[in-house]
């Protein structure tokens, strides 16, 4: 058994720092109690725990662990709970200009009271108090983290420990736990030193379940102690005998015999009011007093980890901006987007959701440049089919993004497809695969080229009542609308929903243009006077391309995915009520606004607009 020997000075008793170990399960369920703090800065109360029982070389380690959050848990078998609180601040300024010294002294204050209201004699956790400041960023934490402490002296002496594991362990039976913090050699608990004090005695012995495997130097849970001490103790003793229990299994073998044992000259400050100056925070691993970064990336899966970056972006959003915005309406849609091309690459783009695209032309060297999922490798050997290029790419860009590329023909009107009995067959498969997929999907985007192809699409979107979103590109023009639904089949003819009919009559007599219910709202086609017929033939190159200025297609893109977005946080979704913008006072509340039913746009008008603002 190691001891100290006495030396007639008094001599300065140094303590061994704690090392804080934060398991990787801490971090994780950190990110998952974001979904319930958000952005409450409030202080939060969690657990940690360390061990006496290490190895010899190993630091004193406070261990944080994914149970940390749960103040209920079990302590893990042989360890003692240490109690603390997290602050977790939202921007690093915060981190970095956060009172931490007036932290401490709150902390500090605590444990003074606890220690002069007797609660740290009936429960001795109080005494081993930290404070854990993060700040959480998208590739790290930032970490400071502080076990408060107080600064002691004392005169070493040497003493025999004779049955302490027999004796250790019927207290923790006792107790009915099975590892004690703190108690007293031949009285028990803390909680009982009353009658302790009763006999004659002119020294006590203190048991101290002791982290520090080093031979010369306690551990970090021994300074509150011994304030406790020295407060409660001093006016009858000058000093108190400290055994610093270590109690290791190595191999199966249970030894106590590098306990270390030594006596503490306590300070005069018999029940004073003021409480001492509490000193420090951990370093960091330069060994200066700053902040510790913790990098996940390398515990965590790459895909994981996107997924997890994507996902917060959503979350702060709904968080700060719209409290009221369902993600899971949004996260969980299925999109169908009909065309790889400028159009459908833009709004994939962005959408980078749940999505199927369909297409059955080939990479050309013009595509790359103007449409973003393609490189100028797919456009060699004749051009890969872009429905399967432009899949591949939004798994590239998001690896969580589940995306299937069909290469197919859409038939359409004014194009025959009777050449022979091969090409009416193809044509029978590509509409039967058409009608499949719309039917497997929730909202259906048209991006094609042709005004032509799109009418079968909207023909079957619209009789398995599917939310339709079309765009349409000029040269700087463009149009971004929604397909009205047909009525339920369960429901009367004069009725779709109870909110529209008892409101339809009065917005419909106020602006029969601006109140139109979502079951009478048009498709791309109401307009026409003629049928969709081939707009290709007799076409120069230049008039059967979609010529548009580059610019275009990401706006209405973008455009077409806000504006499914609106309809989906609409309480009605697809039947909601179009309003313009002047209507905007009398519209119900919904988080992202207005739900059109279309939106047009010169690209030169609001330039020039633009221009003249600017000037003015």
């Amino acid at each position: 058994m190691a001891a100290t020997t006495g030396d007639p000075g008094l001599s300065k008793l140094q303590f061994a720092p704690f090392s804080s170990a934060l398991d990787v399960g801490f971090w994780h369920e950190l990110t998952q109690k974001l979904n319930k703090y958000r952005l409450d800065e409030a202080p939060k109360d969690i657990k940690g725990y360390y061990y006496n029982g290490d190895s010899a070389g190993l630091p004193a380690r406070l261990t944080l662990e994914f149970s940390a959050f749960d103040m209920s848990a079990p302590t893990p078998a042989r360890c003692c709970p240490a109690i603390g609180t997290l602050y977790n601040t939202n921007t690093l300024e915060f981190f970095k200009t956060a009172d931490k010294k007036l932290l401490l002294e709150q902390a500090a204050n605590e444990i003074w009271e606890s220690i002069k209201s007797g609660a740290a004699l009936e429960n001795p956790v109080l005494l081993n108090e930290f404070l854990l400041l993060t700040f959480a960023v998208n590739n790290g934490l930032l970490v400071a983290r502080r076990l408060v402490r107080f600064p002691g002296s004392a005169q070493c002496t040497s003493r025999t420990i004779q049955a302490l594991e027999c004796t250790y362990d019927n207290l923790c039976q006792t107790e009915g736990v099975t590892a004690l913090p703190y108690f007293l050699i031949n009285a028990g608990f803390l909680k009982c030193y009353s009658d302790f004090f009763q006999g004659q005695r002119t020294k006590i012995t203190t048991g101290v379940y002791d982290p520090c495997n080093l031979a010369q130097y306690p551990g970090w849970s021994l300074r509150n102690f011994l304030v406790l001490a020295a407060h409660r103790w001093s006016s009858s003793f000058q000093s108190v005998e400290v055994l610093c229990f270590h109690d290791r299994t190595l191999q199966g073998v249970r030894d106590v015999v590098h306990s270390i044992i030594f006596e503490v000259k306590l300070p005069e400050m018999a029940f004073s009011p003021d409480c001492p100056k509490a000193v420090g925070w951990e370093k960091n691993q330069k060994g200066g007093m700053g902040p510790r970064m913790v990098n996940l990336s390398e515990c965590m899966d790459p895909k994981r980890l996107a997924e997890s970056s994507v996902d917060l972006n959503l979350k702060l959003m709904c968080w700060r901006l719209v409290p009221t915005l369902d993600l899971d309406k949004v996260v969980s849609v299925k999109c169908l987007l009909l065309g790889a091309g400028t159009l459908g690459c833009s709004v994939a783009r962005t959408l980078m959701g749940w999505g199927v695209i369909v297409d059955n032309a080939k990479i050309s060297y013009s595509n790359p440049v103007r449409q973003p999922l393609y490189e100028f490798e797919d456009c060699l050997g004749g051009g890969k089919p872009k429905a399967l290029a432009a899949a591949d790419w939004l798994q590239k860009i998001f690896p969580g993004v589940n995306a299937m590329g069909f290469n197919m023909s859409i038939p359409m009107p004014g194009h025959p497809v009777n050449f022979s009995s091969v090409t009416l067959e193809q044509a029978r498969k590509d509409v039967e695969q058409l009608e499949q997929l719309i039917e497997n999907h929730d909202v259906i985007f048209l991006l094609i080229d042709t005004r032509e192809s799109r009418w079968l699409p909207a023909i079957i979107a619209t009789s398995k009542r599917k939310p339709v979103i079309n765009a349409a590109l000029g040269f700087d023009t463009f149009v971004v609308m929604r397909h009205g639904l047909k009525k339920p089949k369960q429901q009367g003819a004069g009725d779709l929903c109870p909110n529209h009919l008892a409101a339809s009559a009065d917005l419909l007599d106020s602006s029969a243009f601006a109140n139109i219910p979502g079951y009478k709202l048009g498709c791309y086609f109401c307009n026409d006077v003629v049928a969709p017929r081939d707009s290709t033939r007799d076409r120069t190159l230049d008039q059967q391309c979609t010529v548009s200025r580059p610019g275009l297609a990401m706006i209405a893109g973008a455009l077409a995915v806000e504006l499914m977005v609106s309809v989906l946080q609409h309480p009605e979704g697809g039947y909601a009520i179009a309003r313009s913008s002047e209507d905007r006072m009398n519209e119900p509340p919904t988080s992202l606004g207005l739900v059109p039913h279309q939106v047009k746009a010169d690209l030169q008008s609001r330039l020039l607009l633009f221009m003249l603002l600017y000037l003015i």
